[in-house]
């Protein structure tokens, strides 16, 4: 296990505040001077290289906390956001709309994991008669990503269902980095309205709708891409089809992804 010069630091503050609290409430009611300072720093660091052991203790104690915090985090988001995130005026969904079971994809256009993935999640859509695919557009690439994304949030004003499913695959499958150019000629090829779609990039809605999907991924503790919820569990990155197929099968049989 690696060490961080950051959680090191963080072991020892915390030694350090340990320390001080044994000092008698008047004693810690009063700054500390020079000399006291560098007593405690030796006791730090002596007790530290008599017991190492306390370091990792400390870190996985920590690395525990966090992961329930996510855990927490995550079961509010499931819970009390379900709507936004299953349900969403504004996302776009492909597949069986009345599906059974509810796949949620947050990916960047200009992620090469997501162009990966989409081959997976083509062939789930055309073997899985019954399984609902959302496709959030969580941009985190830069500034073209963000403008694909609000093209992309525009063309779902003109294109629904298989035709967007047709955008999504096209613009993925572009090959270089994608932005607004690049996602508006597909959208042109396709047959949109390119006057109306350049109307519908600049309302408020579209804006409204990444800030949306950001917010979802924040309380998802999603920080990168693809990342995934089946069920009731978040996934972080590329999934195989084995996978995907596995945990959809999971969710009908026991009601959870993994049973």
């Amino acid at each position: 296990m690696k060490l961080t010069r950051h959680r090191l630091t963080a072991c020892a503050l915390a030694f350090l505040g340990a320390s001080a609290f044994l000092i008698s409430p008047q004693a810690r009611a009063e700054e500390f001077s020079g000399a006291q300072k560098m007593d405690i720093e030796r006791i730090v660091h002596d007790y530290l290289v008599t017991k190492p052991e306390v370091i990792k203790e400390a870190i996985e104690a920590l690395n525990k906390k966090e992961k329930l915090a996510e855990a927490a985090a995550r079961e509010k988001i499931l819970t009390k956001d379900a709507d936004k995130l299953f349900n969403s005026s504004n996302q776009a969904v492909v597949g069986n709309p009345n599906g059974d079971v509810t796949v949620v994809e947050f990916f960047d256009y200009n992620c090469g994991y997501c162009k990966q993935s989409l081959a997976n999640v083509a062939k789930l859509i055309e073997t899985d008669p019954k399984v609902r695919v959302v496709l959030k557009d969580f941009a985190i690439l830069g500034p073209d990503s963000v403008e694909a994304a609000e093209v992309a949030t525009a063309v779902r004003t003109q294109f629904k269902g298989a035709k967007f499913w047709d955008f999504h695959r096209k613009l993925l499958e572009t090959r270089g980095h994608i932005g607004k150019q690049q996602a508006v000629a597909v959208a042109k090829e396709l047959g949109a309205d390119v006057d109306q779609l350049e109307k519908d990039i600049k309302r408020p809605e579209t804006r409204a709708t990444l800030e949306e999907v950001d917010l979802l991924a924040e309380g998802l503790h999603f920080s990168g891409t693809p990342s995934w919820v089946i069920g009731k569990e978040a996934i972080i990155g590329g999934v195989s089809f084995g996978e995907l197929k596995s945990k959809i099968d999971n969710v009908r049989k026991c009601g959870k992804a993994t049973c």
